[in-house]
């Protein structure tokens, strides 16, 4: 079991753990516009819908998951948090969710798989939760057009080096970026990650800055500690 501040997070039945990825966006996604509907795609064990269910009001708070295993978990892990009654996952791939699209989203989150290598490993949970043929990001974006509200934010972690791309592609769906942060695990390090949110508004001025998350190791940098200290226990 994963503890935060406010609430804890069962990890023994799927096989991607909580990690720095879905912190970062869960403390990151930009939530100035007070969303009142939320939907996280590919929830794992629900970390993400639960950071924000801590950080808004957002009465609806939708997460999508593929594996049953991660999909029981995300469950569980919602029922035994305070914000049980917003919180609410679906058992379905993205494929299925686009052909019954009922509802708009004012912000939707997603940390996808993103190992767009041809190799795999011999378990197949962690394949799914890791390779990007199990949400191609075509689809990702796609969704996102389809369920965002007009005033609406999609927010991603990606690879640095698959941001360019993912920027053309977010254009061709006339999603813009608005907000850019390039994460480095250390000063001295390469930007390993690209938080990337975008809206439907064209003319929207971009912030682009970098965030370093450690000095040292387990010496971490004011920035991460500022981000990360509604949740993390040790901050």
């Amino acid at each position: 079991m994963f503890s935060f501040k406010q609430f804890s997070v069962q990890q023994d039945k799927t096989a991607m753990k909580v990690g720095t990825d879905g912190v970062l966006l869960g403390a990151w996604a930009p939530i100035h516009h007070n969303p009142f509907s939320i939907l996280d795609i590919g929830a794992g064990t629900g970390i993400i819908a639960l950071m924000l269910a801590q950080r808004t009001h957002a009465e609806q708070i939708d997460a999508l998951e593929i594996d049953e295993d991660a999909y029981e978990q995300a469950v569980g892990n919602f029922e035994s948090s305070p914000w049980s009654d917003r919180l609410f996952c679906f058992h379905a791939g993205l494929d299925e969710f686009i052909d019954e699209p009922e509802d708009e989203y004012d912000l939707i989150v997603s940390n996808p798989p993103f190992y767009s290598e041809d190799y795999k490993t011999e378990n197949e949970q962690r394949d799914l939760a890791r390779f990007q043929d199990a949400m191609p990001f075509e689809e990702l974006v796609e969704a996102a057009d389809l369920f965002l509200s007009e005033n609406g934010i999609f927010a991603v972690i990606l690879p640095y080096k698959e941001e360019e791309n993912f920027i053309v592609l977010a254009n061709e769906f006339e999603l813009y970026p608005i907000k850019i942060t390039r994460v480095k695990g250390t000063p001295n390090s390469s930007i390993k990650r690209s938080l990337l949110a975008f809206s439907r508004n064209e003319n929207t001025e971009i912030e682009i800055d970098e965030l370093t998350i450690e000095i040292d190791r387990h010496v971490y940098t004011p920035e991460y500690i500022e981000l990360t200290k509604e949740f993390y226990l040790k901050f």
